[in-house]
């Protein structure tokens, strides 16, 4: 099977290396790619918002399998474009994207199958900003109603902090959502989905805060581990039986049947899992560690879904273990990252590419968050070391990292309400 993943970051990275585990696997092809993926896939240019651009190239390098990494592409059709070229596409079609490209679609769906999830208003006039807001609090959590790649959230007890961040998104065109707050831990679930079938992977922990603490500005995550030593399996059981399931089965009674990757983000409080976000796609750093730990073929499972028998497919295997991923992120990021810089140690083992490219045979960082580093170990407190030691070869002028990914877990700090 030759496999073509479309996309440039770290989780592209981690789907190649994971398809490339898999014997099934004949080719792997990657567009555009980035310095570290040129090691193990070929590389070529496409516009990755472009159907036409991407189903051409798909056609012309022969290939059995498309893989769509990032939002934009999915939320824009791409997948739609590639599967009417008669070639398999894992990534969900532009409708059933809206999952994530429109929070107000996610909130309609989940009212409409009985999911749980946080209190929502839509704020579309700044006239109506402060009467919105006084209906919230006093935990205010204000979203870009549209894509933010994780940084359009702001979740604050400032009122005038709210209004500032709601105010800005209105100013731009974006309509604002308000939510109420969820309590508790936050989980990342992803589950391979075709139609009203659901395959989950192993649960995850993103932490999105730039700081350690969880301090400072959010960001696209700085850093994921896998799986999470105070979660019940149980709970996962119930994720699936009650929030994902049937939001899968809502968007097939819709004509809007969902395949690929449905992510759930979720909070768990006192009354059980409620409802953050859903994403349609892997979420990054989270695939970076959860991939780590897959045993069965990645290929087989994903041409599975993507051609309609991934209810055929065996129960996943995993190694024993945990991993813990932590992101190497450019001076300045999350506000705009310094990029130029030559990297040391970007060749090591476990050290993924995200914001990187090649400038006279070296290694430069080239994107906010360049490098996701990824540890395993028996446990969680291994794998930590294990990350922390490989991030000690890497040298990037101004680069900086949490010191906390996964810490909080070891030491028995985290606890469902």
């Amino acid at each position: 099977m030759r496999v073509l993943v479309i996309g440039s970051g770290a989780r592209e990275h981690a789907l190649l290396l994971a398809l490339a585990r898999d014997p099934g696997v004949s080719a792997l092809m990657c567009a555009p790619g980035n310095a570290g993926i040129g090691k193990i896939a070929e590389q070529h240019s496409v516009d990755i918002t472009s159907g036409e651009a991407v189903a051409d190239l798909a056609k012309k390098l022969d290939a059995d399998l498309v893989v769509v990494g990032p939002e934009v592409p999915l939320v824009l059709g791409v997948a739609d474009a590639v599967r009417a070229a008669g070639i398999a596409c894992f990534g969900p079609s532009a409708d059933a994207a809206r999952i994530e490209g429109s929070k107000a679609f996610a909130k309609d769906v989940m009212a409409a199958a009985g999911v749980k999830t946080a209190h929502s208003e839509i704020v579309d006039s700044p006239a109506k900003l402060d009467e919105a807001l006084d209906r919230f609090g006093p935990n205010w959590v204000v979203k870009d109603d549209g894509l933010a790649a994780g940084k359009g959230v702001v979740v604050t007890t400032d009122r005038d902090a709210a209004r500032d961040h709601a105010a800005e998104l209105l100013e731009n065109g974006h309509p604002v959502l308000l939510e109420s707050f969820l309590d508790g831990p936050e989980v990342s679930l992803f589950c391979v989905v075709d139609g009203e079938t659901v395959v989950p992977l192993l649960p995850a922990q993103d932490h999105k805060r730039v700081g350690d603490g969880d301090t400072g500005p959010n960001t696209g995550g700085m850093g994921a581990y896998t799986p999470l030593p105070w979660l019940p399996e149980q709970t996962v059981t119930q994720i699936v039986d009650d929030v994902v399931k049937p939001v899968a089965a809502e968007l097939v009674a819709r004509g809007s049947a969902f395949s690929g990757l449905l992510y759930a983000g979720l909070a768990i409080g006192k009354d059980g899992p409620a409802v953050v976000e859903f994403n349609c796609r892997f979420g990054d750093p989270e695939t970076q560690a959860v991939l780590a730990l897959l045993k069965s073929p990645l290929g087989e499972l994903l041409n599975a879904a993507a051609t309609g028998t991934l209810d055929q497919v065996a129960p996943l295997e995993w190694h024993d273990g945990s991993a813990v991923t932590v992101v190497v992120a450019a001076e300045h990021y999350p506000a705009t990252p310094r990029t130029g810089d030559v990297i040391g140690g970007a060749d090591g083992e476990g050290v993924l590419h995200a914001g990187t490219k090649l400038v006279d045979g070296q290694v430069v960082s080239a994107g906010g968050r360049v490098l996701s580093v990824v540890g395993v170990g028996a446990d969680l407190g291994e794998a930590r070391e294990d990350a922390y030691a490989r991030i000690a070869a890497i040298k990037l002028p101004g680069g900086h990292f949490r010191k906390d990914i996964g810490l909080a877990a070891v030491e028995g700090r985290i606890a469902i309400p």
